[in-house]
C-alpha cells in the first residue's frame, strides 16, 4: 500500500481543466522511476511538456541541468512560477508545445513529460519532426498508444504511429501506471516509454515524405485490401499493382501485415513508376 507521505498533494486553487485533459500525476514514487529510467547527467538540458502543478518539474530540476517546461494553461504557469520561478535551472515558457519554436531549448536536450493525453499523438508526430535535436524521449502517454508505439505487424495496434515511431526511434515500454497515480482519475491506463532517435531512419526510402503518404494511404481503410485502400486514397489501380508486384507484395494482403521494409519497397516502387509516367 502507498505510504500518505509518498503522494503529492493537489490543492483546490488548481482545478483541473476537463478541456485540457488535465490529469495531474500526484505519486512520488513514479516520478522516481521516471527519473530513473531518463538517467539524466547533472548538465544535461530536459524539456518537459505540459508540467501542471510540478511535481516531475521539481524532481527533473534537482537532477539535470537546465529544465524547460512548456504550458499551455495561464493558470499553472502562474503557479509554477510562484513555486519553481526562483529556480535557477528552470525556464517556463508558456504556450503551445505544438507551435513551440523548439530551437529555443539549447541541443542535443531530453523530453521527460507526462503528455496531455488528448494531444498525444500530434504531439509524438511534431517531436519526432524534432528528433534530430533530441537524445531520447520518456514518455508517459495512455497505455494503448504506447501499444500501439511499440506494436508489431499483424496485430490491432500496429498503424500509423507504429511505423512513424519504428522509422525514426528504438521504442522501449518501460512500465504501467495504475489510474490512481492521478488526479483526477482518468478513465484509461497510462504508461511509460522510452524513444532513443535512430542516428538514420531505420530503412532507407527515396522519398520520406511520399513513404509516409503511401503508409497512412495504406491505413486509411484498414479492413480493404492493400490495393482498394491505395486506390480509394487517390494512388492510381494500375501503377499500383504494379508496384506491390515489384515488392512482392500480395495486393490482398492489409496494411496491418506489412513491415517497415516493405511499405519503403512498395513506396520506392509507386514513386519510380510515377516518375517514369512523367
Amino acid at each position: 500500500m502507498m505510504r500518505p507521505d509518498a503522494r503529492a498533494r493537489v490543492t483546490p486553487a488548481h482545478v483541473p481543466r476537463k478541456s485540457l485533459g488535465q490529469h495531474f500525476l500526484i505519486d512520488k514514487n513514479i516520478v522516481r522511476k521516471i527519473v530513473r529510467l531518463a538517467g539524466l547527467q547533472p548538465g544535461e538540458t530536459v524539456l518537459e511538456i505540459g508540467p501542471g502543478r510540478g511535481i516531475l518539474t521539481e524532481a527533473l530540476l534537482d537532477s539535470s541541468g537546465l529544465v524547460v517546461a512548456v504550458e499551455l494553461d495561464t493558470a499553472l504557469c502562474a503557479h509554477l512560477r510562484a513555486t519553481l520561478g526562483r529556480r535557477s535551472n528552470f525556464r517556463l515558457v508558456e504556450g503551445d508545445a505544438l507551435t513551440f519554436d523548439y530551437t529555443q531549448v539549447p541541443s542535443p536536450f531530453l523530453v521527460v513529460a507526462n503528455l496531455p493525453y488528448y494531444v498525444s499523438t500530434p504531439l509524438l508526430f511534431r517531436l519526432l519532426e524534432e528528433r534530430r535535436c533530441i537524445d531520447r524521449l520518456v514518455l508517459m502517454l495512455q497505455e494503448e498508444v504506447v501499444a500501439r508505439l511499440a506494436a508489431a505487424p499483424g496485430g490491432k495496434d500496429y498503424g500509423a504511429l507504429s511505423i512513424a515511431a519504428q522509422f525514426y526511434c528504438e521504442v522501449r515500454q518501460a512500465f504501467r501506471v495504475s489510474p490512481t497515480c492521478f488526479r483526477p482519475k482518468p478513465q484509461v491506463g497510462s504508461a511509460v516509454a522510452v524513444l532513443t532517435p535512430l542516428p538514420k531512419p531505420r530503412v532507407s526510402v527515396a522519398d520520406e515524405a511520399f513513404f509516409f503518404r503511401v503508409v497512412r494511404a495504406g491505413f486509411a481503410h484498414r479492413r480493404k485490401a492493400l490495393l482498394n485502400s491505395l486506390r480509394d486514397e487517390d494512388f492510381e489501380g494500375a501503377p499500383t499493382a504494379a508496384a506491390l508486384e515489384r515488392a512482392g507484395i500480395d495486393p490482398r494482403r492489409r496494411a496491418e501485415t506489412l513491415r517497415i521494409e516493405e511499405f519503403a519497397a512498395l513506396a520506392d516502387g509507386l514513386l519510380s513508376l510515377n516518375q517514369k509516367k512523367e
